[in-house]
């Protein structure tokens, strides 16, 4: 139960994230980062949005039940025993 609880809060942050690009650009400004790599127009706003489409993603996994798996399919790769 605590799980999807958090997912949906999850979802909902967001959600509004996504929202409500324009006021985060206003309150805290432009990130230097996301301005370098994500392009000169709409870096700082691209980059907001995909925080808020990973955070959206990381709470549908929560509430399915997913997580587990998924960083389990996500990690394999550097948790491989070779033998």
């Amino acid at each position: 139960m605590g799980s999807i609880l958090f997912g949906l809060v999850l979802v909902v942050v967001g959600t509004l994230i996504v929202m409500k690009t324009e006021w985060l650009m206003q309150n805290f400004g432009r990130v230097n980062w996301f301005e370098r790599n994500l392009g000169a127009e709409g870096g700082s706003r691209l980059g907001y949005k995909l925080l808020g489409l990973l955070a959206i993603f990381v709470g549908l996994l929560f509430i399915t039940g997913l997580m587990g798996g998924f960083m389990n399919w996500a990690l394999s790769p550097l948790t491989r025993v070779r033998g």
